[in-house]
């Protein structure tokens, strides 16, 4: 994987295989109706630092999330951005994140986006702070992003507490659709930064939320598990009716693995809001074991132009992955990015976060209103889905109007799943 990747001037050659790629994407970009337009560009290309967990043991989900940077490279480029990305690894590991940050300024990064997990995006947003860079987040959680003061960080994904209280209120939607009712619910979840920050949130809303369901039993564990046996079993004692679950990719596989093994049957396995259960390694490595675990989770708006020129040229480059939301978010992200940029005219670090904090993008993929920032550099326009696993493929089955199908609950057991 090159760790430079530039939008090519118009005038410049490219490849037999870029140019078809680019040629793809154009005529998909034709198809959906959005406009072929080129406007100016500035005249320096913005040299964006990505900085992503390529290797460690959160890679997987930060291959996917490289991919949503580069995939979308193309398309915007037909719509008038110049950027050239500076790829670099954190190792899933915050000191790495940092060091690397500092790495990519020293090199001439103009602004950095990332990381995916909260310990490493503060990490990184220290870095930022003090070299006066911006720094735009594609995905991370924790609430202190956007509650320590930080002046040069802007982050277009939901806290904690907005993910927990979004992610929570669908399951009202759930049952009402379903019309069936968990009574009692058994969380098990994550002890790094981004699992406590849910906890607390989850314990702080499910008071106020007027709820139908007790949460009767709580497991954490650590998200580097190899064994979740013991967990599995105490979640299996608490005989509650759903299975909810705040993960990441690899213990997400490793515990609805043992769920099947000590036959834990409940009305379904879903989560408030975390990452895993609608990875495609996720499907591949659990089959039909996979399908109805369900995620209330931001999540691309199926009905939005941008969505299907994204997913189609998605698929055409990576027919093999699944175009989720760390493709989506990170898409957004260089969006954001690039966007600010032309808008600056400029690769000065103040013009750009001056621009970062006038955004105003309505042509999005993902759910919810137009990207903006408020003054302490949150979006608050963001909305959750309920997506399932449905034949192998995370499925929006609420909010109605952005269904794509039916919600299945409560879900089938294990036994006889064909």
């Amino acid at each position: 994987m090159p760790d430079n990747i530039m939008i090519p001037p118009a005038s410049q050659g490219i490849s037999r295989r870029r140019f078809t790629t680019v040629a793809a994407t154009g005529a998909l970009i034709s198809t959906a109706g959005l406009p072929m337009v080129r406007p100016a560009r500035a005249a320096t290309p913005l040299k964006l630092g990505v900085l992503l967990p390529r290797s460690g043991h959160m890679a997987l989900i930060g291959q996917a999330c490289q991919r949503g940077a580069e995939v979308g490279l193309p398309m915007l480029r037909d719509m008038g951005y110049s950027v050239e990305l500076m790829n670099a690894d954190t190792e899933s590991n915050p000191d790495s994140g940092r060091t690397q940050a500092e790495k990519l300024i020293r090199e001439g990064a103009n602004m950095l986006m990332g990381c995916f997990d909260s310990a490493t995006t503060l990490a990184v947003a220290g870095v930022a702070e003090q070299k006066g860079i911006p720094f735009v987040v594609n995905i991370g959680a924790e609430p202190k992003i956007t509650e320590q003061g930080f002046k040069y960080v802007f982050r277009n994904f939901p806290s904690a507490t907005m993910l927990g209280k979004s992610g929570l209120l669908l399951y009202k939607d759930i049952f009402a659709t379903a019309g069936v009712t968990a009574k009692t619910a058994v969380l098990l979840h994550i002890n790094d930064s981004f699992g406590m920050g849910m906890l607390a949130g989850i314990n702080a809303l499910m008071p106020k939320l007027d709820l139908p369901f007790t949460i009767v039993e709580t497991i954490a564990y650590d998200p580097k598990a190899r064994d979740l046996s013991i967990e599995v079993a105490k979640a299996k004692a608490a005989k509650a009716d759903i299975v909810m679950t705040v993960t990441r990719l690899n213990d997400a596989i490793l515990l609805v693995r043992e769920m099947v093994k000590q036959q834990v049957e409940t009305m379904g396995i879903t989560s408030p809001g975390s990452p895993g259960m609608y990875d495609k390694q996720f499907q591949k490595a659990l089959g039909k074991y996979a399908d109805f675990c369900s995620v209330n989770i931001p999540w691309f708006d199926p009905k939005q132009e941008m969505t299907q020129v994204l997913n189609a040229a998605f698929d055409k480059i990576y027919p093999e992955e699944s175009c989720d939301l760390n493709v989506g978010f990170t898409f957004e992200a260089v969006l954001i990015a690039a966007d600010a940029h032309k808008r600056a005219g400029s690769t000065d670090p103040q013009a750009l976060t001056e621009a970062l904090r006038a955004t105003n993008i309505a042509k999005r993929a993902m759910l919810g209103g137009p990207i903006k920032f408020e003054a302490n550099g949150q979006n608050m326009n963001l909305r959750s889905a309920v997506v399932q696993n449905l034949n192998g493929k995370p499925t929006v089955v609420l909010p109605t109007e952005s269904a794509e199908a039916k919600l299945v609950f409560p879900a089938p057991p294990f036994k006889g799943r064909t």
